[in-house]
């Protein structure tokens, strides 16, 4: 079993940033296929960032592609996801999500075995 734990979020104005990380525990992290998603009220879960376990290839939804980051640290358990430039619509709870072989570079969320609680992203005018 995996253990995911988001932090990192917050109230922020336009044009701001923030760094999300999420701490995994209970499975050698460093094999896991981690990614992001984000998920605004009334509106399906949306991908925005994968990355693979070597940390070698990622792939970016085109919404946040140039403006978000993802990247890992096998060594600490932990992947983050570097916002630049947000904007009000990027207000959500955001997840991390960790999957097996079978979410390689996948952006369905059925494809990912474990959750985070999710953080929540607000983002001001």
């Amino acid at each position: 079993q995996v253990q995911l734990v988001e932090s990192g979020g917050g109230l922020v104005q336009t044009g701001g940033s923030l760094r999300l990380s999420c701490a995994a525990s209970g499975r050698t992290f460093s094999s896991l296929r981690m990614a992001w998603f984000r998920q605004a009220p009334g509106k399906e879960r949306e991908f925005l960032a994968y990355i693979h376990p070597s940390g070698g290839i990622t792939d970016y939804a085109d919404s946040v592609k140039g403006r978000f980051t993802i990247s890992r640290d096998n060594a600490k358990n932990t992947v983050y996801l570097q916002m630049n430039s947000l904007k009000p619509e990027d207000t959500a709870v955001y997840y991390c999500a960790a999957g097996g072989a079978v979410a390689m570079l996948s952006r369905s969320p059925s494809r990912y075995d474990h959750w985070g609680q999710g953080t929540q992203v607000s983002v001001s005018l």
